[in-house]
C-alpha cells in the first residue's frame, strides 16, 4: 500500500513557517520575556515590512544578543540533519548518523586540546576551541577513510567498522585528556560535550553560516548518487554513478558539515539520526526532496530543543544536547515502531 504524501509546496511552505515560528519563539524567551509579536515586528522592520519599534533597548536585545544565537542553532541543526541524510543514504543503514563515523570523537578531542592548552589563536573570527574541534573532526574523517580503504575501494561495512574503531580510540584519548585537566577545565569540557557550545554572535553566523550553506549546496550535487545507492553498489554503477568517487565525496561532505556544526555547538546527538527519518516519512526516500526537507526540519528541531532547555530549566538552562537525547531516543523508537510496515528505503 503506497503512502500518500503532501505536495512539495505544502511541505516546504510548512517547514519554512515552522522554522520562522521556532526562531521567533527562541528569541522571545529569555531572562526578560519579550512578546512574540514584538519580536516579529522588529524582524519585519529590518526588511521594511513593519514600523520600527520605539524601544531601542528592546531592538538591541533581539538583534544583537538573542537572534544570532538562535540562527547559529538553526544552522547547526540543518548541518547535522543534512549530514545524517548523506550517511544514511550512502551506507543504506538507518542507524548511521554523523557521530557513528568518528567525526564527533575527533571534534571532542580537538576541542579539549584547545581548552587544556589555552591556545590563543583565531581565524575568520573563530577562537581556538572551535578551530581545534574542526581540525580534529576532519582529521578523524581522513583517518577513517584511510583505514577503510581496501584495494582502492571503500566498502561501506568497512567504513562503519573503521568509524567505530576510531571513535573508541578517540574516546580513550578524551578520557586521558580529562584526567590531565584541572576541575574547572573538566567542568567546561563536560558542558561542551553535552552540547553547551558557548555564546554565539553575528561573527560566528557570518563565519560558519556560509560554510554550512555552501556545504548543503554541494550536497545537492550528490542526490542522484544517493538515490542510486539504494540499488546497491552494483546497481548504482550500472546507472552511471562513479561509486567509489561519490562515496568519498559523500563521506567528506557529511564530515565537513558535522565538523562545522560541532565546532559551533559542541556535541549534539540524535539530530542527524532522528530528523532524516522524520523527513523521510514526510517526503519519501527521494533525496532531491529529502535533503532540503531534513535541513529545514533539523533547523527547527534544534531551535525548539534549545527553547525547551531554557524554559524547563531556568535560569541557565540545560545544554541543548541533553534535551535532544531525551527527545531523540524515545522518538526514534516511536518512528521505528510506527513505520516498520510502511517504511520505504
Amino acid at each position: 500500500m503506497s503512502i500518500r504524501r503532501p505536495g512539495s509546496t505544502t511541505v516546504f511552505g510548512g517547514l519554512l513557517l515552522l522554522l520562522l515560528g521556532s526562531l521567533i519563539a527562541g528569541v522571545a524567551v529569555g531572562e526578560t520575556a519579550i512578546p512574540p509579536g514584538q519580536v516579529a515586528q522588529v524582524l519585519l522592520s529590518r526588511v521594511g515590512w513593519a514600523a520600527a519599534v520605539a524601544d531601542p533597548t528592546l531592538e538591541a536585545i533581539i538583534l544583537a544578543y538573542r537572534l544570532p544565537g538562535a540562527v547559529v542553532l538553526a544552522l547547526v541543526g540543518a548541518a547535522l540533519s543534512g549530514a545524517g541524510v548523506l550517511f544514511q543514504g550512502m551506507l543504506r543503514n538507518p542507524l548511521a548518523d554523523p557521530y557513528a563515523l568518528g567525526t564527533s570523537g575527533g571534534a571532542a578531542v580537538g576541542a579539549v586540546l584547545g581548552m587544556l592548552t589555552g591556545a590563543r589563536i583565531s581565524f575568520l573570527g573563530l577562537g581556538a576551541v572551535p578551530l581545534f574541534a574542526f581540525a580534529g573532526a576532519m582529521a578523524a574523517m581522513l583517518l577513517v577513510m584511510q583505514l577503510a580503504t581496501v584495494g582502492g575501494r571503500l566498502p561501506m561495512v568497512t567504513v562503519l567498522l573503521a568509524g567505530f574503531a576510531v571513535s573508541t580510540v578517540l574516546g580513550a584519548c578524551l578520557t586521558m585528556l580529562l584526567q590531565i585537566g584541572n576541575l574547572q577545565q573538566t567542568t567546561t569540557v563536560y558542558r561542551w560535550m553535552a552540547g553547551g557550545g558557548g555564546v554565539a554572535g553575528w561573527r560566528e553566523v557570518s563565519t560558519a553560516g556560509p560554510l554550512i550553506l555552501l556545504g548543503l549546496a554541494a550536497c545537492a550535487g550528490l542526490v542522484r548518487s544517493l538515490n542510486a545507492f539504494s540499488l546497491g553498489e552494483d546497481g548504482a554503477a550500472r546507472v552511471g554513478v562513479n561509486v567509489e568517487q561519490d562515496k568519498r565525496l559523500t563521506l567528506a561532505a557529511g564530515s565537513f558539515l558535522t565538523a562545522v556544526a560541532v565546532s559551533l555547538s559542541g556535541l549534539v546527538g540524535f539530530v542527524g539520526l532522528v530528523v532524516p527519518h522524520a523527513a523521510r516519512l514526510l517526503v519519501g526516500p527521494d533525496h532531491r526532496r529529502l535533503l532540503p526537507a531534513a535541513a529545514l526540519a533539523g533547523a527547527s528541531f534544534l531551535t525548539v530543543c534549545d527553547l525547551l532547555a531554557r524554559v524547563l530549566f531556568p535560569p541557565g538552562g540545560l545544554p541543548v544536547g541533553v534535551v535532544t537525547a531525551f527527545l531523540g531516543g524515545p522518538f526514534f523508537l516511536y518512528l521505528l515502531r510506527k513505520s516498520r510496515r510502511e517504511y520505504q528505503w
